[in-house]
C-alpha cells in the first residue's frame, strides 16, 4: 500500500516537470515550412499548409531556400500573400527576389505592396525589367509610384504611402461612413480619415471611432480635428524628424506645397526613418561617408572610410610636429612621457561627450543664440568642474607613484604630479569648449555637424592635449622649478 502511494506520488511529481518541458519547446516554424515548400504535395495543398504560418515565419525562410524552391512558392502563392510576405524582407533582397519572377507575377505582386514599399524595391530591379514592371502595373498605381520616386531619399515624400481615406468636408455623417466603405475597398489604412475643402486643401482629421459612434444629426465639422499634424513632402527629414517623433499618430498627412494631401507617412516608416537617420549619424561621427553593411565589397568599404582619414592624417601629422617642438623638454624630463596618453585620453573623452551632447542639442532648429551661448559655458562649468576634481585625484596618486614606485624625492614627485594635475584640468576645459564650438561651427556654415566633428574632434584635443600638456611642463617644471637632466 505504501509502495502504490510512493509511486502514485513519483508520478504526480514528475508531471508537472514533464509538461513544463513540452510546453517550453518553441514549434521551429523554418523548419516546418522548409518541409511543406521541398514536399512533393500538391500545389493546393503547399498553399493551404503554408497560408497558416505568419508572413514573417516565412519571410524568414526566403534566403535559405534555392532559386528553384523559391520559384516554386511564387508560383503557388497569390499575389496579395506574396506581397505581405515582401513587407517583412530587407528591399535589396526583395529587388532579387522580385527580378527572379516573370513580369506579369512581378507587377501583380508590385500592386499589391505598400506604394512606399513597392517605390524601394523597384529601385533594386534592372532597369530594363524595372521599366517593364512599371508598364505592365495599372495606371493609378503607376501614378503613384512615379510620385514617389519624384523626390529625392532623404525627402519625407519618398517615404509616404497614398494608402489612405480621405473625404469632403461638406458630407453628413452618415455620407463619410459611405465613402469610408467604398474606400476601404482599396485601402486598409481606416483608423483615422483625412478630411479636404471643395478645393482638395487639408482640414484636418477625423478618428475612425467618433464617427462610429457619432449620431447622423452630428455636423461633420464637430468631429474634425483640426490641430491635426501634418508634414510637406518636400521637407527633408532632418528638419521633421523631431515633430514626427512628438506625435503619437498612427499616420501623419503627407502636403504637396499647395496643402493638397498627397498620402501620409505611417508610424512604421516613422520609426524606420528614426533608425536609418540614427544610423548615419552614427556612421558620420566615426568619421564615414555612409553605413557599412557585412555584405560590402572592400573597395568600396575603403571608399567610404578613406576621406576623413586622409585629412585626419595630415592633422595627424601637424600633432606630431607639435610634439617634436617640445622634445627639449622630453630631453630634460624622460618621466613626463609616461603620462601623455592620460591626458590625451581624458581630452578625448571630455571633447566626445560635449559633442554628442550638442550634436543632440542642435537637433532643435529654434535654438537662439543666447541658448547656444549657454550651452557653451555650461559645457566648459562641467570640463572645469570634473577637471578639478580629475586633476585633484591625478595629482595625489601619480604623486606617490613616482615617489613610492619610481624612487623620486617627494618635491619632485609632486611637482610633476601637480603638473598633469593642472594640465588634465586646462585640456578638459579647453576639450570641452572645442566639443561644443565645432559643431556649432559646422552648423553655422550649413555643413551637417556630424560629418565631420567625430574624427575632427578627437584630433584637435589631441593638439589641445599635447600643447597643453608639454607647454605646463616647460614652463612650471622647467623654467619655474629648474628640474631637469
Amino acid at each position: 500500500m505504501e509502495d502504490d502511494v510512493l509511486n502514485n506520488t513519483s508520478v504526480e511529481e514528475e508531471s508537472p516537470a514533464a509538461s513544463v518541458d513540452v510546453s517550453s519547446e518553441r514549434p521551429d516554424y523554418e523548419a516546418e515550412i522548409l518541409d511543406i515548400i521541398r514536399g512533393n504535395s500538391s500545389p493546393r495543398i503547399i498553399l493551404s499548409k503554408i497560408e497558416d504560418y505568419h508572413a514573417n515565419d516565412i519571410a524568414g525562410v526566403f534566403g535559405v531556400l534555392n532559386v528553384q524552391e523559391r520559384k516554386k512558392l511564387y508560383r503557388i502563392s497569390s499575389p496579395e500573400m506574396l506581397a505581405e510576405i515582401f513587407e517583412y524582407i530587407d528591399e535589396d533582397d526583395a529587388g532579387e527576389y522580385l527580378n527572379e519572377m516573370d513580369i506579369r507575377k512581378a507587377a501583380a505582386v508590385i500592386s499589391e505592396m505598400e506604394t512606399d514599399t513597392a517605390a524601394n524595391v523597384l529601385h533594386q530591379i534592372d532597369k530594363e525589367k524595372r521599366v517593364l514592371i512599371i508598364d505592365s502595373i495599372n495606371p493609378e498605381i503607376q501614378k503613384e509610384i512615379r510620385l514617389l520616386a519624384s523626390f529625392d531619399e532623404d525627402e519625407i515624400g519618398s517615404h509616404m504611402t497614398t494608402n489612405c481615406i480621405i473625404i469632403k468636408e461638406n458630407l453628413t455623417v452618415k455620407q463619410a461612413m459611405n465613402e469610408l466603405v467604398r474606400q476601404a475597398e482599396d485601402n486598409d489604412n481606416i483608423s483615422t480619415l483625412f478630411v479636404v475643402d471643395e478645393n482638395d486643401e487639408f482640414c484636418g482629421a477625423i478618428d475612425l471611432k467618433d464617427l462610429i459612434v457619432a449620431r447622423n444629426t452630428v455636423p461633420l465639422d464637430d468631429l474634425i480635428v483640426t490641430s491635426f499634424p501634418y508634414v510637406y513632402a518636400n521637407e527633408t527629414i532632418d528638419d521633421c524628424i523631431e515633430r514626427l517623433k512628438d506625435y503619437s499618430e498612427s499616420y501623419i498627412p503627407v502636403l504637396d506645397n499647395m496643402n493638397k494631401v498627397l498620402g501620409i507617412i505611417t508610424s512604421q516608416s516613422i520609426i524606420e526613418v528614426v533608425d536609418d537617420e540614427m544610423g548615419e549619424d552614427y556612421a558620420k561621427l566615426a568619421g564615414l561617408t555612409a553605413e557599412e553593411d557585412l555584405q560590402e565589397p572592400l573597395v568600396q568599404s575603403m571608399r567610404k572610410r578613406l576621406p576623413w582619414l586622409v585629412i585626419l592624417l595630415g592633422l595627424g601629422m601637424v600633432v606630431s610636429s607639435v610634439v617634436s617642438m617640445f622634445d627639449k623638454v622630453v630631453a630634460q624630463l624622460t618621466l613626463i612621457m609616461a603620462f601623455q596618453s592620460l591626458i590625451l585620453d581624458m581630452a578625448g573623452n571630455v571633447g566626445t561627450q560635449s559633442l554628442a551632447v550638442t550634436i543632440r542639442v542642435l537637433m532643435d532648429e529654434n535654438l537662439t543664440v543666447k541658448q547656444k551661448g549657454h550651452l557653451v559655458t555650461k559645457e566648459m562649468r562641467v570640463g572645469l568642474c570634473n577637471g578639478l576634481l580629475l586633476g585633484t585625484i591625478s595629482f595625489a596618486l601619480v604623486g606617490f607613484y613616482i615617489m613610492l614606485v619610481k624612487g623620486k624625492e617627494f618635491g619632485f614627485s609632486f611637482a610633476v604630479s601637480g603638473c598633469i594635475g593642472a594640465s588634465l584640468l586646462l585640456a578638459m576645459v579647453i576639450s570641452s569648449a572645442v566639443g561644443t564650438l565645432i559643431p556649432l561651427f559646422f552648423k553655422k556654415i550649413k555643413v551637417d555637424p556630424a560629418v565631420a566633428s567625430g574624427p575632427l574632434i578627437t584630433t584637435i584635443n589631441d593638439l589641445v592635449a599635447v600643447v597643453t600638456y608639454y607647454g605646463m611642463s616647460w614652463i612650471l617644471l622647467i623654467n619655474v622649478l629648474h628640474f631637469g637632466n
